[in-house]
């Protein structure tokens, strides 16, 4: 019975946080961009500091109507957003917050599923830009298809120096191997792993995939209402995912003073610094082209992992 309970504990405390951190991030990203670009909408809702934008937002998804096109393949349509989002909240599962079994699911592949999960997210942009039945939503799949194969491969390079240096694929175990040089020696691995991580998100600059100014927004334009509400949460979503990962593999977790007892804040503190970063980079650089994006992944990202894994081994033999 205990055991159930304390399954039944993690579950909850998992959906709490996917229900939860993204909005908070969306919030965010709404104030710093406001900030930074001078908006002054996202200031007004609500009154002070515009804190109702949010639910401002809520309302207005819910109260659009559910458009499906003519010629769509109805069920694909349908179905894709919660492709889209549901394998972020398995990996939710496995993230270590804390020391002494402070995750949903310690699994001793976890940096393996965790991976192979987050590819599978992307093909609700696919089904989104097939069922579509318009050609601009197909043309946003082809490209997320695209930027999936070139950013898909130096990620896993990154996250295997990783697992080489830790000498095992548990995620807590990871953090539990963690020393200060850590950072400094994994630092090239890190910036290819979230640069690759933001890409796969299709968040500036790497956004080809939605890019309004040419195909509308890519694969969601058929998309309203809820649908596209959901495909929305899964980008925030995503952002927690990878800022959550990166602190995990590089930053050391829930390393920090006092990590016995207030561990798991400096896995937020850490997390949502970086969540910043990846709003940051949307309001300071512009979308690159097609061709730079592939250039950027085949001819620097890659060399630059396969470097790492080098170097590791090289540590690794030093070491032993």
């Amino acid at each position: 019975m205990n055991d159930i309970l304390d399954v039944a504990l993690r579950l909850v405390v998992v959906l709490v946080a996917f229900l939860t951190l993204p909005l908070i991030v969306g919030q965010t990203e709404h104030k710093v961009m406001a900030h930074m670009q001078g908006r002054l909408g996202p200031m007004y809702a609500g009154g002070f500091h515009g804190w109702a934008q949010l639910v401002a937002d809520g309302v207005k998804f819910v109260q659009k109507e559910d458009v499906v096109p003519a010629d769509a393949d109805r069920r694909i349509f349908q179905i894709a957003p919660a492709v889209a989002l549901l394998p972020y909240l398995l990996v939710l599962i496995a993230i270590p917050v804390g020391p002494n079994g402070f995750v949903g699911q310690d699994i001793d592949a976890g940096l393996f599923f965790v991976l192979a999960v987050m590819g599978v997210g992307v093909l609700g942009s696919l089904m989104a830009g097939w069922a579509s039945a318009n050609k601009f939503s197909l043309l946003g799949g082809l490209r997320t298809a695209a930027q999936l194969m070139a950013y898909e491969l130096p990620m896993l390079l990154a996250a295997a120096s990783v697992a080489m240096a830790a000498g095992t694929l548990s995620l807590p175990g990871i953090v539990e191997s963690y020393h200060w040089w850590w950072t400094p020696w994994q630092l090239v691995g890190a910036v290819v792993f979230f640069t690759a991580g933001l890409a796969e998100l299709q968040r500036p600059p790497f956004d080809m995939p939605v890019a309004d100014s040419e195909i509308i927004f890519g694969a969601y334009t058929e998309y309203t209402g809820l649908r596209f509400a959901f495909f929305l949460l899964a980008e925030y979503a995503g952002i927690v995912v990878l800022s959550g990962l990166t602190t995990v593999l590089f930053l050391g977790g829930w390393h920090g003073p006092w990590s016995d007892s207030v561990g798991w804040l400096w896995t937020l503190l850490k997390t949502f610094a970086l969540a910043f970063v990846v709003i940051w980079l949307r309001v300071t650089y512009p979308r690159m082209r097609e061709d730079q994006l592939q250039k950027l992944a085949w001819t620097v990202l890659i060399p630059l992992s396969l470097a790492q894994i080098a170097l590791t081994g090289v540590v690794k033999v030093v070491i032993s």
